[in-house]
């Protein structure tokens, strides 16, 4: 009888660590990696964008619940194409060219680069994990706000993902979203 109230003791204990028990980072660069890594492929709070992007077709991706409404698809590219953007000028690079019309970094989306864009959506997400990893403490600094605001941009963004994905009746509740 003991042991099995010992291991039921165990079993509570460790279902009782949850994500919003781990501790917070304390330094900007965890700070701002949680960040990235929550919105690219690491469960915590919301559904990261690998798990919001897996599994659908490219028929599933580039269906819109209305007028003037994205498909996902259009959204993961819109997301891709502000990541690499803004990636590129934390590296000091020149940015890829853009018109400034941002109806383009929705609208340069096909099914047929459907499993392209989901790889490389990926890429530069983990591309930017890597450069906040090896950036220097000043250039994390001084490039705080703008990391922080690419992983703002991709949550808002993930969430309208997730959400079109239940109205077009292709989300897996057991995903993360019920």
């Amino acid at each position: 009888m003991r042991r099995v109230l010992l291991v039921l003791m165990l079993v509570w204990a460790a279902e009782g660590v949850r994500a919003e028990d781990k501790k917070p980072p304390t330094t900007l660069r965890g700070v701002l990696l949680e960040q990235l890594r929550t919105t690219h492929d690491e469960e915590d709070w919301f559904v990261p964008a690998s798990v919001a992007v897996a599994g659908l077709t490219a028929d599933q991706a580039k269906w819109t619940p209305g007028r003037d409404a994205h498909s996902v698809g259009q959204l993961a590219y819109h997301l891709w194409f502000w990541d690499t953007q803004a990636l590129a000028r934390f590296k000091g690079q020149k940015p890829p060219a853009f018109s400034g019309n941002n109806d383009e970094t929705f609208n340069n989306f096909s099914p047929a680069q459907w499993d392209d864009l989901v790889q490389k959506l990926n890429d530069v997400m983990a591309q930017w994990e890597a450069a906040v990893q090896e950036a220097d403490d000043q250039k994390l600094a001084d490039n705080a706000s703008l990391i922080a605001h690419v992983g703002a941009h991709n949550a808002y963004h993930i969430g309208q993902i997730l959400y079109v994905r239940k109205l077009e009746g292709v989300w897996d509740a057991s995903k993360g979203v019920k």
